[in-house]
């Protein structure tokens, strides 16, 4: 098949989920295209990142003639179809509160992303994020007749379905995809009934340096790591205070945040504020590599996030033998289990301070017990082969929209 991948950011350091099923899909055969929006706005660390951002084509990094020439050929090519679409702008603009002109310009961006899919011969377009990308693929759907099917992984479909446009996307796509079993029950709430055969689950997977190598036991060291963009869903302003409380415990260990995002300047004054310099790091976005040293250097991975879908790297860290702490929220309770890891109610503090005290006094027979029952687990569910496999019948089978 001729596929082509879209989104809003590709390459970016939290989408690796993406590239892996790209790569997969690729070494079975398969021609994908890469096409997003805009680029990633930071610095690439990773270098398949950066090998990936040399071969995707960006839409608003096209030169204006040849996005006039697409818009043109599609608009003239394609009259009623591409009125139709104009239409359904129109509506997306209404029930999004009134974004008339951001709309507009989704509605420029499908005519070229239609283009794209006519002149590369794609058979299939899959999206991920039901947000704006799945707007534009709805819209070139319209325009130009490309079958396509998009992932969710949340939160953010779910905590505006209606703004988005959630139903009426699942009902001209072809599939849809849920990373988990709670993400699925959150789609056929918004889906209408006959759609419902359409959603489907296909679990994000990682790759094989994560799932062929051995792994011994990890470092004795008093340290956690946590991985997450610096958002407010993942609940890293809550963890500085689970840390303070241990440190006033008597505690010593080391505490790093991985990764970068809007919170960062708030995260820093806080770490000033209780006095956690000592304790906290703050490393920035990092490769993929040193992502890996970093788990394997934690006696456990803390993710206290108070919204999600099911984070990727509580596969990658439980794959690496590495426990993890958790939330009871969305998806992660299908994977983090009290054999491999600890879960917390989201927001508790005291329950986040038990948990990390817990696994800070962990003795090595019982984190290695933990590590080897989470291997066991993301192994059985989170093969990126299997996940190809599951995308690619799904993506065969003729369209039922």
């Amino acid at each position: 098949m001729r596929i082509a991948y879209f989104t809003n950011q590709y390459p970016a350091p939290s989408h690796t989920f993406i590239r892996r099923e790209i790569i997969a899909l690729e070494a079975r055969g398969h021609r994908v295209e890469r096409y997003a929006v805009r680029p990633f706005r930071g610095a690439l660390k990773d270098p398949d990142d950066i090998g990936e951002a040399r071969r995707t084509r960006h839409i608003l990094r096209t030169p204006v003639i040849g996005a006039f020439v697409s818009v043109a050929r599609q608009l003239f090519g394609r009259p009623r179809p591409s009125l139709k679409a104009l239409g359904s702008t129109f509506r997306f603009a209404r029930t999004s509160g009134g974004h008339y002109l951001r709309h507009l310009v989704y509605f420029l961006e499908a005519m070229i992303l239609a283009d794209w899919c006519r002149r590369d011969e794609i058979d299939h377009l899959h999206v991920h994020f039901g947000t704006n990308p799945a707007t534009v693929a709805t819209l070139a759907n319209q325009i130009g007749g490309v079958k396509f099917s998009f992932t969710v992984h949340g939160p953010e479909e779910f905590d505006r379905p209606e703004t988005l446009g959630l139903c009426d996307k699942i009902r001209a796509s072809s599939f849809v995809v849920a990373v988990s079993s709670y993400g699925r029950s959150q789609l056929l709430r918004w889906a209408d009934l006959g759609d419902w055969r359409k959603v489907e689950v296909v679990h994000c997977g990682i790759d094989q340096r994560y799932l062929s190598e051995d792994v011994e036991l990890h470092g004795a060291d008093p340290r956690l790591v946590c991985i997450a963009r610096l958002s407010e869903q993942k609940g890293h302003l809550l963890l500085l205070q689970a840390a303070a409380n241990l440190r006033a415990e008597g505690m010593r260990f080391e505490l790093v945040l991985v990764g970068d995002g809007p919170l960062r300047a708030e995260i820093g004054h806080e770490i000033e504020r209780l006095d956690l310099g000592d304790t906290v790091v703050l490393t920035g976005t990092i490769s993929q590599d040193d992502v890996r040293s970093e788990i394997l250097r934690a006696k456990a991975l803390v993710l206290p996030s108070f919204a999600e879908g099911l984070p990727v790297v509580l596969m990658e860290s439980m794959a690496l033998k590495c426990p993890v702490i958790s939330t009871y929220i969305a998806g992660i309770p299908e994977l983090v289990q009290p054999d491999n890891g600890w879960l917390v109610p989201a927001g508790d503090l005291e329950a986040l301070t038990g948990a990390m005290r817990q696994a800070l006094f962990a003795s090595d027979v019982e984190l290695f017990r933990k590590g080897e029952a989470g291997r066991r687990r993301t192994l059985e569910r989170h093969d990126i082969n299997r996940s190809a496999a599951a995308l690619e019948i799904l993506m065969a089978r003729p369209g039922i929209a």
